[in-house]
């Protein structure tokens, strides 16, 4: 699960240097939605780590 949490972030700020660069508009909104699918993995990684110790 960690290795979605890296992939979306990755793509998170890809979409957001093209979006709030000019490059396309659309790729902001992406960036917004691709941020927040990030940090709810992110969350959810480290409940799922800390009950497993």
């Amino acid at each position: 699960m960690l290795r979605w949490t890296v992939i979306f972030i990755i793509l998170a700020i890809v979409a957001g240097i093209f979006g709030f660069g000019g490059i396309a508009a659309g790729a902001a909104s992406i960036a917004k939605v691709l941020f927040f699918i990030f940090l709810i993995l992110f969350i959810l990684s480290i409940i799922r780590g800390r009950r497993s110790i």
